[in-house]
């Protein structure tokens, strides 16, 4: 079973609902329009039931089959929130709001699902539940924990739970996977360096925070290369140092933020660790005094390995056997659909999306001919997880 047909057919209006959706970006948890839209096109659709205001600015749609013997339901998800990042190309359907655009395809992942929810409701050819999930605020604010949080998996009776994301310059048509963890955990850290303030001329009268900031940032790049294993994976890398406003003053504070990544617990707690230690002991070697604030983000997104093989099964129906990676390497960006896949069996697959810009670069676009294929995958799972006469 190839591209379905049906969906293949009205590609091009799915499109069209992307387009409108690119050109309306929208951030976090502040959906209303695209969470509007969404609900409007399920009740179009004759979906039986639509739930708005899940995780506070979610949305879930479910679709019965024409089986009346399975009370059973599998979710899907696809994310609804854009980046505030400022669109460069010259789209027909560029966002129309500065400093807001759809640059990780989540305006894509939206309008396959409803593709897939008008399939769905139109044919029914299965028994029990659809379970569409439109969630808020995958970038940095947790909303599928907040839908998890809001009771959606026992509302309605979710029992396995699946999702996607497309993935830059991974070939058109392609889909890939691998049990366990395929996406990091994220961990953000704040570090503050107190030294001793001074004339740049006199640096032996002061404690200079740049210098003990400097050597913070080489030796925290020891803690993959010198305490992970070789076999596991971990980043740890500085994005932002702050310190001084003058040419002739050494500060008498430094700040340095950062991110972590980790595919397992044990992992990330080794490095946080790490980082405690070495930021410390640094700075006491100079005569300086710091410390380390941690926020913790989202958990690693850990495939279940029964649902893994599913997923691709299904997805081998849709592109052929040969076009399906079923160990890729993980990624170490992170993703929350990490908080429904902690409550419910299930996997997550990434969706080639042809030759293109990065996710999160500006110049980044959804490319519409991946269409057919993720409509296609949600619509064959539901089908073929929930047959008939089961």
């Amino acid at each position: 079973m190839p591209v379905i047909d049906r969906i293949a057919g009205f590609a091009d209006e799915i499109a069209a609902w992307r387009h409108d959706l690119h050109a309306h970006p929208e951030l976090q948890y502040d959906v209303h329009r695209t969470a509007g839209f969404v609900a409007d096109k399920l009740r179009e659709f004759g979906c039986d039931e639509v739930a708005t205001g899940i995780g506070r600015t979610g949305v879930v749609g479910v679709i019965r089959g024409r089986g009346h013997a399975s009370n059973r339901a599998i979710g899907l998800r696809a994310d609804m929130d854009a980046l505030p990042i400022q669109e460069t190309r010259d789209l027909p359907y560029r966002s129309t709001v500065p400093g807001k655009m759809h640059a990780c395809g989540h305006d894509g992942h939206t309008a396959m699902l409803l593709g897939a929810a008008k399939y769905l409701a139109e044919t029914r050819d299965f028994d029990g539940r659809a379970v569409l999930i439109f969630q808020p605020a995958e970038e940095g604010g947790g909303g599928g924990e907040a839908m998890v949080k809001d009771g959606m998996m026992e509302r309605f009776g979710v029992e396995a739970v699946y999702g996607l994301h497309n993935i830059p310059d991974q070939p058109l048509g392609t889909f890939a996977i691998r049990p366990g963890p395929i996406m990091a955990s994220t961990d953000r850290f704040t570090i503050l360096i107190e030294g001793k303030g001074g004339h740049a001329a006199l640096p032996h009268a002061a404690v200079d925070s740049v210098l003990v900031a400097s050597h913070v940032v080489v030796a925290l790049q020891s803690i993959v290369s010198r305490n992970v294993k070789a076999l596991d994976s971990a980043v740890v890398s500085v994005c932002a140092v702050e310190a001084g406003h003058a040419f002739n003053v050494l500060p008498q504070r430094a700040e340095l933020r950062g991110t972590v990544r980790a595919l397992t617990p044990k992992v990330r707690d080794l490095v946080l660790r790490r980082i405690e230690a070495i930021v410390t002991g640094v700075a006491g070697a100079f005569g300086a005094v710091a410390t380390v604030d941690f926020a913790s983000g989202y958990p690693a997104t850990e495939n279940h390995p029964a649902e893994t093989d599913f997923m691709a099964d299904i997805a081998e129906q849709v592109v052929g056997a040969g076009h399906v990676e079923r160990d890729v390497a993980p990624m170490m960006a992170a993703e929350d659909f990490s908080y429904m896949l902690a409550h419910r069996p299930g996997a997550y697959i990434f969706m080639g999306n042809g030759p293109s810009a990065g996710l999160h670069h500006p110049d980044y676009d959804f490319n519409d001919a991946a269409i057919p294929y993720g409509a296609s995958l949600w619509a064959r799972i539901i089908e073929t997880g929930l047959p008939k006469g089961a």
